[in-house]
């Protein structure tokens, strides 16, 4: 069943030809068609509302469903991606403007079969480099497209530079918040400006921490209605993740929660996350991980 989703999301998306062998473990895809990879923003409008924890926990799901997943941990700020997949990163994205370090070599392998790529300061950098160095690291960060079939990049919280560039770039966002008024009132100016900036819009919202559903349902009704009324913009709801208190003991034990706890709530809550994203009909692969490179680094398309 998960080889049948991977192979469905890969339909959806098109091909360009390349032929890929399903394995146990996903290998390197050996093509260029670097358009094709599902590049997916996790953003929230405050810290603490459990964006990382998401993100990792959703890369491991969608592996588990048979898509190659690559994390690139992008939260300039709070960079602890490593710290939930149980991984260390010895270089990082800035390290690929040297001559003699490639992408493999910043590419972390971690226990969960999600690889891992540490920002660093590489990104919030970039707009110092000069053209050389821009292009360099563009061609460099582009053999990622070799090594995933979805690249989920965990942005820092806020309307911060950096974290606009990185939502703006990626053909999918999706918003995490809380039932908290102070969440709800953040989500919503994160909403406000990509609805100003982003000329393909595609936000989806997570609701977590929730103690059921309904509360989840009125949450995201808020702010849709804000949405359509104020913005003029659409926004659909992925899902919602339950309050539970295993989701702390994970993060104690330094594992994803869907691999120390899977029965637990919040991990069946996660899996319906990632089954939405494998199986929803609204995939939409319009830049791809060579698009996002070159708005990140200022280049025209």
């Amino acid at each position: 069943m998960a080889v049948d989703q991977a192979e469905r999301l890969r339909e959806m998306v098109g091909s360009d030809g390349e032929t890929d062998n399903t394995s146990s473990t996903p290998q390197p895809r050996r093509t260029t068609a670097w358009t094709r990879v599902r590049v997916i923003a996790i953003t929230s409008g405050k810290g603490g509302v459990g964006k990382t924890n998401i993100a990792v926990n959703l890369a491991v799901a969608l592996q588990r469903k048979g898509l190659r997943v690559l994390v690139i941990d992008a939260d300039l700020g709070m960079a602890n991606v490593d710290v939930m997949l149980g991984a260390a990163s010895r270089k990082h994205m800035l390290d690929l403007l040297r001559p003699d370090v490639k992408i493999d070599d910043v590419i972390v392998e971690t226990p969960y079969g999600v690889r891992y790529i540490s920002g660093g300061s590489g990104i919030e950098k970039a707009i110092e480099y000069d053209r050389a160095e821009k292009m360099l690291l563009q061609m460099k960060l582009s053999g990622c497209a070799a090594y995933a079939d979805v690249i989920l990049v965990d942005t820092g919280a806020g309307l911060g530079r950096n974290v606009m560039d990185f939502i703006l770039a990626a053909d999918e966002v999706l918003l995490v918040t809380t039932p908290e008024p102070t969440s709800l009132t953040d989500a919503y100016a994160v909403m406000k400006a990509y609805s100003i900036y982003a000329t393909q819009k595609n936000l989806r919202l997570i609701i977590n921490r929730v103690y059921e559903a309904r509360e989840s349902h009125e949450v995201a009704l808020k702010l849709q209605r804000a949405a359509k009324k104020f913005l003029h913009m659409p926004v659909d709801c992925l899902g919602y993740i339950f309050e539970d208190i295993a989701v702390t003991k994970a993060v104690r034990r330094q594992m994803p929660l869907i691999k120390a706890e899977p029965d637990a709530a919040a991990s069946r809550c996660i899996d319906a996350l990632a089954e939405a994203l494998v199986t929803g009909s609204q995939v939409q692969v319009k830049r791809g991980w060579r698009g996002f490179l070159q708005q990140i680094f200022n280049f025209s398309t």
